[in-house]
């Protein structure tokens, strides 16, 4: 980890995957541009915070306990006064725009090359957002509400996410709900749709990210 040189961009990258943190430091370390340091954890980087002067936070979204909405609010709360660009593997459409409304300048998603992750850095220092291009409507657009009603399960679609959360497949949930396979896939299509995924997988972690008190 380097300690902010002269004029160059201190840089703080949180993120919980020990390979992905350390290559994109040492990466974007070996420019004079920046000045970067590293941790795994949202606690972690308020100690470094309270140490130091950062310009920006690149954030993962998923840091296992932890979500990227946490940090904000405690960041902002503890004198922190930089840009916040989430860098993360997957996030819902949904959870783009809260974060957005939150004050996070941009969400970047890994898939991209790190070429684009310096330009979308220059972006929001520059007092800019950026948004990777996989979002159909940008948070924040205008020509989308400011915050949509947050979607309510009804008791069937709870019950079949509680067993899509345990692991079961659609026949041992048609079995255990005594209702068929194919009403089963059509609960299943109306949570994604309600959540805005495309995936099981998705539905998971979005069930555990945005709607644990309705499970």
């Amino acid at each position: 980890m380097e300690e902010t040189r002269g004029e160059a961009v201190s840089i703080l990258l949180v993120d919980d995957h020990a390979l992905f943190r350390e290559s994109v430091a040492n990466v974007l370390g070996a420019s004079p541009e920046f000045a970067v340091r590293h941790c795994a954890s949202i606690h972690q980087a308020m100690e470094l915070l309270a140490q130091n002067r950062f310009d920006l936070v690149l954030l993962d979204h998923d840091l296992g306990s932890e979500r990227a909405s946490q940090f904000l609010p405690a960041a902002r709360q503890a004198g922190f006064e930089g840009r916040v660009l989430v860098v993360t593997a997957w996030i819902s459409e949904m959870e783009a725009r809260r974060l957005m409304r939150q004050g996070v300048c941009g969400i970047f998603l890994k898939e991209a090359p790190l070429s684009d992750l310096v330009e979308s850095i220059h972006a929001v220092l520059a007092g800019g957002t950026w948004l990777h291009g996989s979002f159909a409507n940008p948070p924040g657009d205008a020509s989308e509400p400011a915050a949509g009603p947050i979607p309510v399960f009804n008791d069937r679609q709870r019950k079949v996410l509680r067993f899509v959360l345990e692991g079961l497949s659609n026949k041992e949930i048609a079995w255990r709900m005594q209702i068929s396979e194919s009403y089963v896939k059509a609960i299943l299509q109306s949570l994604f749709q309600k959540t805005g995924v495309r995936t099981r997988g998705q539905l998971v972690r979005v069930a555990f990210e945005q709607y644990e008190d309705q499970l």
